[in-house]
């Protein structure tokens, strides 16, 4: 997703469904699947695409990128790159498991960070996150800066903080396995309609 956000398109979570369309593969320790990422379109933000079913939204996860791109084409739309970009979220995981002991993968937990937020709007579940505040603003910075090893004690919590929900929203989002492009959606937070 770093390279995506390179583009003309804003991160954050977004609602709607027209913006240009990428297969994103996310390699966790318990999850690994493709995701379908929508980037926004002038001032709405980027989302990881969730489908409504009843009250709630679901990720439509894939095992390839051709699955998700013969999705995509058979609803009408196609990606804007044919390749996927790779989230390592394993390597986020393990330096979790033990921060004090290993370096910052900083590309890695920059992509996860931005993705967590993706994919917190996609599923409109954003307080599943903690709030973000003046803290972790300095703390993004200075990992977009490459400075990790200047945060503070309290940057740093910030971010496990952050990383650590982000994990948990992701290993335990609602998801559809294999999702057939003939199901019918309603309109909605990034629902079929909009994609």
């Amino acid at each position: 997703m770093a390279r995506i956000e390179t583009t003309d398109v804003p991160a954050a979570g977004r609602r709607g469904g027209r913006g240009l369309l990428y297969a994103y593969r996310v390699r966790g320790l318990g999850r690994s699947a493709v995701v379908l990422w929508i980037g926004g379109e002038d001032d709405e933000p980027d989302h990881v695409l969730a489908l409504r079913q009843g009250d709630h939204f679901r990720v439509p996860l894939f095992a390839t990128v051709r699955q998700a791109r013969v999705y995509a084409d058979r609803r009408g739309r196609r990606l804007a790159c044919p390749e996927a970009d790779t989230l390592e979220l394993g390597r986020v995981q393990r330096w979790l498991e033990n921060p004090a002991r290993r370096n910052v993968p900083s590309g890695a937990l920059l992509e996860a960070w931005n993705f967590f937020e993706d994919l917190a709007g996609g599923l409109g579940e954003v307080h599943r996150l903690p709030p973000q505040n003046a803290v972790h603003d300095s703390a993004y910075e200075k990992l977009f800066g490459g400075e990790c090893a200047t945060w503070t004690p309290t940057e740093r919590r910030a971010v496990l903080e952050l990383v650590t929900a982000g994990v948990e929203l992701w290993n335990s989002c609602p998801s559809i396995v294999k999702p057939r492009s003939n199901i019918s959606f309603g309109r909605g937070r990034g629902t079929s309609g909009d994609l």
